[in-house]
């Protein structure tokens, strides 16, 4: 696993269309348990070169209920973005993840694994990829239906600040869904 970590951080194929650059960011080790596939990392991860070091981080960590240094044992989680260096900013929020990635890399990274016991799929990107014919049609219908994807997946919006209009007008998901999702969390990591 070292060695294709190694081998990511240093892809540049899509470098020309990187407005800071290539900066792959990524982390996992072959005993993950819990893998976090979600879309690109933003502004301050590439800047910082952590993963989910940043108010989106901070509230995905809320809703799993762990510390820094649990969300950042690579023996625990796994982060797998669907694009792998930060794509640039969009009119509201982040450029979609650079499509050359997962095709790329995903399928080396999960031949590596050995421990996985479940997968977080982060936003729309995500779970257009991962969940495909299982889709419920939208990332709502597939947070609400979480547990049709049990035990292999368990979809999330993301946790960006942009997406609190989407959290205010689902409230359900915080109430009902993020006790469920802890709960689950800290069974897997204890």
């Amino acid at each position: 696993m070292e060695k294709l970590l190694s081998e990511i951080r240093k892809c540049e194929v899509c470098a020309v269309h990187l407005p800071l650059g290539p900066r792959p960011i990524l982390a996992a080790s072959s005993k993950s348990k819990i893998i976090l596939v979600s879309q690109a990392p933003g502004r301050k991860a590439h800047e910082h070169n952590k993963a989910w070091d940043d108010p989106s981080g901070r509230k995905l960590r809320e809703w799993l209920g762990v510390t820094d240094e649990q969300f950042y044992y690579a023996y625990n989680f796994a982060v797998l973005p669907m694009g792998f260096c930060y794509p640039g900013k969009a009119k509201t929020g982040d450029l979609p993840p650079r499509k050359e990635c997962a095709p790329l890399w995903h399928d080396l990274i999960w031949n590596e694994f050995e421990n996985i016991k479940l997968t977080l799929v982060i936003g729309k990107y995500a779970q257009d990829v991962y969940l495909k014919e299982f889709s419920k049609g939208n990332l709502t219908e597939n947070v609400a239906n979480y547990q049709d994807f049990l035990p292999k997946y368990f979809p999330l919006p993301h946790p960006s600040p942009v997406n609190r209009f989407w959290r205010a007008k689902n409230p359900w998901f915080e109430r009902e869904v993020v006790p469920e999702l802890k709960e689950l969390v800290s069974t897997i990591i204890k």
